[in-house]
């Protein structure tokens, strides 16, 4: 099962991946691990990632790049209308009202939506992870950015989907961070102790994300969250491009606005120059040749120069810093470390910026690039079931206040309710409470639009259908659940109705609704903090603690119209009915169009590949071309006639000349043909070369092999000891083998001397091959028998005849062994055995 993390940046793309020795960030067929979130169109295929950022100005109108910001968002929303003017390509309005990117591809124009274009980049990253893990990837973790609303989230969900995926968790990028961060410290405080706080400060190439996280062993709670959404490196670029734009109109006068590549020209040297300047403090040079109407530009800017003009931009570097610690109500001093990361936060002044405001030395323990994918990664191992990982719980924050509106029956108006304040723990379910005899509407929305970077703060409209009063004609009571899950989507995950069925009456009195009600209310009031902070454990006891609210005193006062005063009532039993919850979304793509673009997506992946394997034959073929025109006068020069080079060489350049002519955009078919005509003619020329190159080798192999049984033959006739127990007959059949493969490859060798190598060789390798095989097949076995072992006559050993009975012979020793035992000593049997006895 493969656990992959996906960074979906603005500018750049990061994959990770889980794996036994521990997450690990893979690159691409590039060998570079950041994969450029850019798509460009072409007229037989697509190009993504890093081929893609080689069309930026060859194609611009077709390249796609800095689409990740249009998620969920419509034509008309002024974040659109900023940004067209800085886009090479062209952004419409589709018929559902949202954004579309309009391009030319397969020779006709074509409108895609965000969701379609980030899917395209989502498959380039699937097919990289499914290359290095030689497995289907299907389940992951995505970042995006913690201000991201309800419809720039499902919008993502959506562009999963179409790629293929599985989306365990969209997760905040600030999150992701701390997690990558505070997984593998040992040194964390227990449960019961003071947590340890920590700041984490994300500034990329287009947004500027803060957040503060308590840390404890086991434990990680996002506090609070801050951002600017248009504070980014690109902003920084920005200025350089303006300043030049306006140098360069002065001086050499040029509107490089009016031309889209020179303007894309400006800025990639910009970016460049940004880097530079963050290593280098003195002047550094700016130079484009054939920048405009075949003028070279230049221009210098120092980092001095720089800062001055982005002091405006430097200054909203603080805000949020300060916004996180009044939200969570902490000091500076509380603060543990200070992580920086993002690419943007190498710029040496929002590095000095953010140490001045906490007053201490940043933290660069993270990488600045892959952290937030190695976040990622870390939560698809906690969220499968494939891996075993420390137990780590995450709690995250609601980023905006969620509110729900509904029609009062007992009021004129509507009346409203605060479900999920600001910075509530997420993901978390409430339940709330409703008196109801028909249908009705919720209307979710968010309760504070200017802290919103959003222009509309709907959320959604829910319908609680099949809503009927009780038998009696009263009210029913309508339990909603409210929920805010893993992904930071809003939602009406269900409704019941309770019914009451009255039995016959008894003495038992009967608690009121009013005392129900004030009952939950109480209930509410002591365990809400409780589910906060059992809610991170897992999202399925979010639905067991779960939080019983009454909707609003026009609620109350529907109760007291609709129920009886009594307090004494027949004894009765409830029961739940489920009810049908009917959602209308903003800017929800359907179900049906979901379908479509899935299946889009399968046919344009399908045409891509096909364009693949059309070029590689294409370029197969222009390969061959330059291969063999090289070597028919280099080393292929001695084995083809000069009638046979000329016309060959002929034909190669007709085939060149056919590629960049008629040749230039042809079936597979036709190229494959073309091949193999050219090697028909070529093939024959190769393989004489390489049978000239192989054969002495082979030659001499079984020169070899001759020698050494001619030898053998020589040293069994002389009757050497060595070979004196072979076989006569069988070393008659070696010596005639042996004879017969001499003279063959004589015979052979004197055919093949006489031969030009301009035309077939008489003998091949593979008969080379076979005579030897052959040879040694017949001799080895029959010289290589093993020379019969000789034991020796078993003699009686002297000494047991002279010292001792032997088989229990009584026999005494004689005078001669007495003499001996006398004078040397020699030792019994019994005595030889001691050493053995003493050892055990």
């Amino acid at each position: 099962m493969s656990v992959v993390g996906i960074d979906l940046g603005f500018q750049s793309c990061y994959v990770a991946v889980a794996r036994a020795g521990g997450i690990e960030t893979i690159a691409n067929e590039y060998s570079d691990r950041c994969t450029p979130a850019c798509v460009s169109f072409g007229p037989k295929n697509r190009s993504v990632g890093a081929a893609a950022k080689s069309q930026v100005i060859s194609n611009a109108k077709n390249t796609v790049q800095g689409f990740k910001r249009f998620h969920g968002r419509a034509f008309s929303d002024p974040f659109v209308e900023a940004e067209k003017s800085n886009l090479a390509y062209d952004v419409v309005q589709l018929p559902t009202g949202l954004t579309g990117i309009k391009v030319t591809y397969m020779e006709e124009e074509r409108n895609f939506t965000t969701e379609q274009v980030t899917a395209m980049l989502l498959s380039k990253l699937k097919e990289t992870a499914e290359s290095v893990l030689k497995k289907p990837v299907v389940d992951c973790v995505v970042s995006v950015p913690c201000f991201y609303t309800d419809a720039e989230r499902r919008s993502v969900m959506d562009a999963t989907q179409i790629a293929g995926l599985n989306c365990l968790r969209l997760m905040n990028e600030t999150t992701a961070v701390a997690l990558a961060y505070g997984i593998y410290k040992q040194d964390l405080p227990a449960l019961e102790e003071k947590p340890r706080n920590v700041v984490f400060v994300d500034m990329g190439h287009s947004a500027y994300q803060v957040s503060v996280c308590a840390f404890n062993r086991g434990k990680l709670k996002v506090l609070a969250t801050a951002f600017d959404t248009t504070l980014g490196g690109r902003k920084f670029d920005e200025v350089l491009v303006n300043h030049f734009c306006e140098e360069f109109g002065k001086k050499y006068k040029l509107d490089i606005k009016s031309k889209v590549r020179a303007l894309l020209r400006l800025s990639q040297e910009c970016e460049k120059l940004k880097k530079l300047m963050s290593a280098n403090a003195s002047d550094l040079p700016l130079s484009i040749e054939c920048f405009m109407n075949d003028i070279d530009v230049s221009g210098t800017m120092n980092r001095g120069k720089f800062l001055e003009m982005c002091d405006d931009l430097l200054a909203r570097v603080e805000p949020p810093l300060r916004s996180v610690l009044e939200q969570s109500k902490l000091r500076k001093e509380d603060i543990y470390a200070v992580e920086i990361v993002g690419g943007a936060t190498r710029i040496p002044a929002v590095k000095e910026k953010i140490s001045k405001f906490f007053g201490k030395e940043l933290s660069t323990t993270l990488n600045a690039d892959e952290a937030v994918t190695r976040g990622c990664a870390l939560q698809c191992a906690i969220l499968s079931p494939a891996f075993k990982v420390r137990e780590f719980s995450i709690t995250d924050v609601v980023a905006y206040p969620i509110s729900l509106r509904w029609n009062s029956p007992a009021e004129e108006g509507s009346s409203d309710c605060e479900v999920f304040p600001k910075n509530h723990a997420a993901p978390f379910s409430k339940v709330l409470t409703f008196y109801r005899k028909e249908p009705f509407t919720l209307e979710a929305y968010y309760s504070s639009p200017q802290d919103l970077p959003y222009p509309d703060p709907a959320i959604a409209q829910f319908s609680v259908q099949k809503v009927t009063p009780q038998s009696d004609g009263s009210s029913s009571k309508v339990k909603v659940k409210v929920r805010v899950n893993v992904h930071g989507i809003f939602s009406v995950s269900s409704a019941s109705l309770v019914e009451v069925h009255k039995s016959e009456e008894n003495e038992e009195p009967m608690e009121t609704d009013q005392n129900a009600k004030e009952e939950e209310k109480m209930q509410v009031d002591q365990e809400e903090p409780h589910a906060e902070e059992q809610q991170p454990q897992t999202p399925a006891e979010n639905k067991t603690e779960s939080e019983e609210m009454e909707t609003s005193q026009a609620g109350s006062k529907d109760k007291k119209m609709d129920q009886p005063p009594q307090a004494k009532k027949a004894k009765v039993k409830t029961s739940t009915v489920d009810l049908p919850i009917e959602s209308q979304l903003l800017w929800q793509l359907d179900r049906e169009m979901l379908g479509l673009y899935t299946e889009n997506e399968g046919k344009m992946i399908m045409q891509d590949k096909l364009e693949k394997e059309r070029n590689d034959a294409k370029n197969a073929v222009e390969e061959y071309v330059y291969e063999m025109r090289d070597k028919l006068s280099g080393e292929y020069e001695k084995f083809v006639s000069e009638d046979d080079r000329n016309s060959f060489t002929l034909k190669l350049e007709d085939t060149e000349n056919w590629l960049y002519e008629d040749g230039e955009d042809q079936p597979k078919q036709v190229y494959v043909d073309k091949l193999a005509e050219l090697k028909n003619l070529g093939q024959p020329i190769k393989t004489r070369f390489q049978e000239s190159e192989e054969r002495p080798k082979l030659f001499e192999e079984l020169g070899k092999q001759i020698q050494q049984y001619m030898k053998v033959i020589s040293s069994f006739k002389n009757k050497e000891d060595q070979y004196e127990h072979l076989d006569a007959a069988d070393m008659t059949k070696v010596e005639k083998s042996t004879n017969e493969a001499m003279e063959w490859m004589n015979s052979k060798l004197n055919l093949q001397n006489k031969q030009s190598l301009t035309v077939d060789p008489v003998v091949k390798t593979k008969e080379i091959e076979a005579k030897i095989k052959e040879l040694t097949s017949i001799c080895n076995p029959i010289i290589s028998k093993p020379k019969p072992k000789v034991e020796p006559p078993k003699e009686e050993p002297k000494h047991a005849e002279q010292n001792g009975p032997v088989d229990g012979q009584g026999d005494s020793p004689g005078p001669q062994a007495a003499e001996q035992g006398a004078d040397t000593a020699v030792p019994s049997d019994a005595d030889k055995k001691l050493p053995e006895m003493d050892i055990d």
